[in-house]
């Protein structure tokens, strides 16, 4: 089994799940890379106490150019705040690592554009990060995509929702400021989710009328004044799409102000024969329409079945640390050209294609106008 050594920058919440993905790494049966953890960098040197207690780290720094400069880093997991997307991206490229980067690819589409340019120029192998099309639900329903007779497509709908703003006495983040997290705002944190799995099929959006929302424009910081929180807590954007010459509505759905909402991801493919349904907030369950001499909905009841079989017996389920390690396998294996016909991470065209449509999506909502958009 081939060994990668993996540096992460960026040791909070996602720099901990990546690592905790690879302790876990024995779980897998037939992945033929066996990643290793050896650095990670955080500005917050306390942050760095937790990584501590991984015995293969050898390098805990607040300055992540020494991992850049490690010479047995095969691999860079970037988890950041947007604004730090293209400096520290355009970094890690420079100095010929690969790289799984965290989503959004950029503060905005002129960072994104810039992003896919090095990696390009540079042939290194770049991906960007979504975990919830990994799930057997969401695997189940891209294979029915590609293999079912669904007959002509009657909607798409795709959405990933939170609660995580509710509270209007939460402090103030990053994320709540167009400064560090950018114009599109909660576009920018959900977004890629939720477009992952129409980009891959080939339903990129033609045009796009976007209703977004700031609703609680104020928050308190560590000292409890209210300081503006000026990002979009909510995006609805009502898009067509033509693919073959037809013509089908996509709703792309992204909230942080979802009253109830814990993390919920869905997806929705609707024909005139088949249709197909998943959503987190059932986690086993995928529904499966049909137009026959009866019209039927059927309840299927999914098991722990992921794109690369672990230990697992598959009468268990599954959950979100699942998810993030087969996205990490799924990287590692396209790196290794061993992916096969299993859904790979984002790819940088992807990322841009997301940021174009989010621009457009911004210039609609100003504008209150339907916005075309050129599909490469």
């Amino acid at each position: 089994m081939k060994t990668v050594n993996i540096g992460i920058i960026g040791g909070g919440l996602m720099g901990k799940e990546a690592a905790s993905a690879i302790a876990r790494w024995f779980v897998f049966n037939n992945v033929t890379v066996q990643p290793k953890l050896v650095a990670i960098a955080d500005l917050n040197a306390n942050i760095l106490d937790w990584y501590r207690q991984i015995p293969t780290v050898k390098l805990l720094t607040t300055n992540y150019k020494e991992i850049l400069a490690m010479a047995d880093v095969d691999v860079i997991y970037a988890a950041l705040p947007h604004q730090l997307h293209l400096s520290i991206y355009q970094d890690i490229i420079a100095s010929g690592k690969d790289l799984l980067a965290e989503k959004p690819f950029g503060i905005n589409l002129q960072a994104a554009n810039q992003i896919a340019a090095l990696a390009a120029k540079a042939n290194v192998f770049v991906r960007c990060s979504s975990e919830m099309p990994f799930l057997p639900g969401a695997q189940r329903l891209i294979k029915e995509i590609k293999e079912s007779d669904f007959g002509d497509i009657i909607e798409v709908n795709a959405g990933f929702l939170h609660a995580s703003d509710m509270d209007p006495q939460k402090k103030i983040n990053w994320k709540r400021q167009n400064e560090f997290c950018g114009e599109i705002g909660v576009m920018g944190d959900l977004g890629m989710h939720v477009l992952h799995i129409p980009l891959r099929m080939g339903w990129m959006p033609a045009s796009v009328y976007a209703q977004l929302q700031k609703i609680i424009t104020k928050r308190p910081n560590e000292k409890g004044e209210l300081v503006e929180a000026d990002t979009w807590n909510n995006a609805l954007l009502n898009t067509w799409v033509n693919k073959d010459g037809k013509e089908f509505p996509m709703k792309l759905e992204m909230k942080r102000l979802a009253p109830g909402e814990t993390n919920t991801w869905y997806i929705e493919v609707l024909g005139t024969k088949a249709g197909f349904r998943y959503s987190t907030k059932d986690t086993k369950t995928f529904w499966e329409y049909k137009n026959a001499d009866t019209q039927t909905w059927s309840r299927i009841d999914l098991g722990f079945d992921f794109a690369f079989p672990t230990i697992t017996g598959k009468i268990f389920e599954a959950g979100f640390p699942d998810c993030f390690m087969q996205m990490i396998a799924a990287f590692l294996m396209e790196r290794e050209g061993q992916l096969q016909q299993n859904l790979g991470c984002v790819t940088p065209q992807e990322a841009v294609s997301s940021h174009q449509l989010f621009a457009a999506a911004l210039l609609s909502h100003k504008k209150n106008t339907v916005e075309k958009l050129a599909i490469q």
